[in-house]
């Protein structure tokens, strides 16, 4: 498998990694009304939330991005790093999420949307 289809692939799993986060270990949650009881916590469980919905927020950009570079001909070893540093940078913003680092959060965040961009360019 191409290494930039597996990035897709993993980024489409970022979003439910980081809501097991959120219910990890919690008694009383309530399978029948999740989006409620999610949006109803408070701290941690309420930061991972948060990176859950971003993280869905921000995969239809990079999953565009590598489609149209790689069909626009973009070198695939720009392509594959470029997937890679989004994974890093998306890694990074759910752990500063989680962290509360907040400056740092919005910096992972804006190199991760950065590098989607350039997947949308690169083959010009």
């Amino acid at each position: 498998m191409n290494f930039a289809i597996a990035c897709i692939a993993l980024a489409a799993v970022l979003p439910i990694v980081c809501t097991g986060i959120a219910k990890w270990g919690f008694n009383g949650y309530d399978n029948r009304n999740p989006r409620a009881w999610l949006a109803a916590q408070t701290g941690l469980r309420a930061r991972a939330n948060a990176a859950q919905a971003n993280s869905w927020e921000a995969f239809p950009v990079f999953a565009a991005g590598v489609i149209v570079a790689m069909q626009t001909g973009a070198p695939s070893e720009r392509v594959d790093l470029l997937a890679g540093i989004f994974i890093a940078s998306r890694l990074a913003y759910i752990g500063f999420y989680l962290a509360d680092l907040a400056g740092a959060r919005s910096i992972a965040w804006l190199a991760g949307f950065a590098v989607s961009l350039s997947l949308l360019f690169i083959g010009m």
